[in-house]
């Protein structure tokens, strides 16, 4: 019969654990007792109040280490340095062998972190860093970016042989969206600016007498420049971020990973019908800007210059060659064609939630206005230069 205290008696099995401890003795580092993570405390207190520069010189002694797991080896590695830990692992004969290997994969995850140095870093190098992260994330765009672009276009040229794989009705419905939609608001806001470059324009040239060039200088701007750039700049907004946030939505509902198990190609069925449908629209939108903001420089010349509509046509017929209006038409397309590649691949990035949806919608925006502008500028840079 087992007597009253039996329960409290220690299972000869089970030996009683002794928190790790480093002993110095004749120019060598000794290791005894368990270093687990039930002893995590002491032993960060033990490696922290020894630090790895107080054993250099001195030989590692591991015959003493009973247990250890990669919590202890942790503390280890940072009391002797993973380097010299993960030599004296190595060089111990008598070490077994789980644990050499154990104290083998803590050192080798451990010795590529880089040792924090205590101080803080200085203002230019945390400049310098930060230029270099955002120069880094810059050129990982451009290349996604251009992958996406040749993937599209490969796209396109293999479906435009196959008449019967075009997508009529997206494209349709696309046109309607980012064409007829678009159109008041397109029309409203170069009227509006029209009307301000003529009196900008008045007011200036009035200081010279030569306000009848007021004309010219609506017809040229809005010719050349404004009637595209800011017909491309409220799709821009308008449009591409309505890509995105459709195309992310469908990627959270997981509906595009239905569509590519339907066998069907996501580029092929979302991406190439408002790719076309923007080629289609921005131009038109950017006759309608050219229009709409000639006619409010007309009004504003009427009212405040006594320049007659009919006298501000024949200026314009006499003054203005038609090499100016194809040379903003023609940016019209290339404009869209990036428009609609941004907005569609911020909605293939979205990460599956709500927030990431909102992220990549802000992003395509940003994007694609930037792109905008620096090729109208390059564009304003290479017909300067051509004499155009």
């Amino acid at each position: 019969m087992p007597s009253p205290d039996s329960s409290e008696q220690t299972d000869p099995q089970q030996p009683s654990s002794k928190p790790g401890s480093v002993t110095i003795e004749a120019g060598t580092l000794k290791v005894t007792d368990d270093w687990l993570l039930s002893h995590y405390r002491s032993l960060a207190s033990l490696a922290s109040s020894m630090s790895s520069r107080d054993t250099r010189g001195l030989s590692i002694d591991l015959s003493g280490l009973d247990r250890i797991d990669t919590a202890g080896a942790s503390q280890l590695a940072s009391l002797i340095g993973p380097e010299r830990l993960l030599q004296a692992a190595s060089a111990a004969g008598d070490l077994p062998r789980e644990k050499s290997a154990l104290i083998a994969a803590v050192c080798e995850a451990m010795k590529n972190q880089p040792e924090p140095d205590g101080r803080a870093p200085s203002l230019l190098w945390s400049f310098v860093t930060g230029t270099g992260q955002k120069v880094e994330s810059i050129f990982r765009l451009l290349w996604i970016l251009v992958g996406f672009i040749g993937q599209t276009l490969g796209t396109l040229a293999w479906n435009l042989p196959r008449p019967w794989r075009w997508r009529m009705t997206p494209f349709v419905a696309a046109v309607h969206d980012t064409g007829l939609n678009a159109l008041p608001i397109v029309a409203l806001l170069t009227f509006l600016v029209g009307a301000v470059v003529a009196f900008l324009g008045a007011t200036v040239l009035d200081d010279f007498g030569a306000t009848i060039y007021t004309v010219n200088l609506v017809a040229f701007s809005f010719l050349r420049e404004f009637g595209v750039l800011l017909a491309a700049i409220l799709l821009a907004g308008r449009t591409a971020s309505a890509f995105t946030a459709h195309i992310g939505a469908m990627k959270v509902n997981e509906e595009l990973d239905a569509i590519r198990t339907l066998g069907l190609n996501p580029i092929e069925l979302l991406v190439l019908p408002r790719v076309m449908a923007m080629m289609v629209t921005l131009p038109i939108l950017t006759f309608v800007g050219i229009i709409s903001g000639m006619v409010g420089g007309a009004m504003v010349c009427a009212l405040v210059l006594d320049i007659s509509p009919t006298q501000f046509m024949a200026i314009v017929e006499r003054d203005i060659a038609l090499q100016h209006f194809v040379v903003g038409i023609v940016k019209a397309p290339i404009f869209a064609f990036l428009i609609a590649v941004i907005g569609c691949l911020e909605g293939f990035k979205v990460a599956g939630s709500a927030q990431s949806v909102g992220e990549h919608t802000t992003s395509s925006v940003v994007q694609s206005i930037f792109m905008v502008i620096l090729l109208d500028s390059i564009a304003a840079l290479f017909f300067m230069e051509m004499g155009w």
